[in-house]
């Protein structure tokens, strides 16, 4: 279990595009916090896998480097992450990094789908930030058809979808949120107002 004695730990988790990543790295931002989106580490390792390596050595082996990557954001690559991490070895190799993260003095935000029920479950504040599939599919259509990435709008819900019941029900480390987290529902907010529920929660807790 990660310690938060050095610092202020928010832990916040969520499905694909529900907004998470971004209300993480507003509070960050807000708060002067360090920021670190988990998902990345996954990506990173999936990116890897798709390249041929073995998930668990890519896991093992993986350096902050690898994290800077455009190619980390493709739906292929979102579906590799998707699948090495329910691999019980590959999520193992990662807690550590994602725990002295945590831990750092100044205040940190991580981003996942685990870090309030596993990763940092004495984290100061813990919000699970969602959206429907059909929102949460709807933006992930539209950022990929801004970079001229042509799936069409069915083929992302049924992504969604798949990765959805992918985290859900695997045995390691399932998504879901928090007893003690905050529900965040961004399907009706902008991203000023779920980045201002946010805020104040954190605020209340400091």
């Amino acid at each position: 279990m990660c310690s938060v004695t050095e610092g202020f730990t928010v832990a916040i988790d969520g499905p694909a595009a529900a907004g998470k990543g971004t209300v993480s790295k507003a509070v960050a931002a807000h708060f002067g916090f360090a920021h670190l989106d988990t998902g990345l580490l996954y990506r990173a390792v999936g990116a890897k896998v798709l390249a041929g390596a073995d998930p668990v050595d890519a896991a093992r082996t993986l350096i902050p480097d690898d994290l800077e990557n455009d190619s980390l954001r493709t739906p292929e690559v979102a579906q590799s992450a998707s699948r090495v991490a329910v691999i019980a070895e590959v999520r193992a190799a990662l807690v550590d990094f994602q725990r002295s993260f945590a831990a750092r003095a100044g205040g940190a935000v991580l981003d996942g789908r685990d870090i309030g029920t596993v990763i940092c479950p004495d984290a100061q504040v813990k919000l699970f930030v969602t959206a429907s599939p059909e929102v949460r599919a709807q933006r992930r259509f539209a950022e990929l058809s801004g970079k001229g990435i042509g799936d069409s709008y069915d083929r992302v819900l049924a992504d969604v979808r798949a990765r959805d019941a992918r985290d859900m029900e695997r045995a390691e480390a399932p998504l879901r949120p928090a007893a003690d987290a905050h529900m965040i529902d961004t399907s009706t907010l902008t991203i000023d107002a779920a980045v201002a529920q946010a805020v104040a929660l954190i605020t209340k807790a400091r």
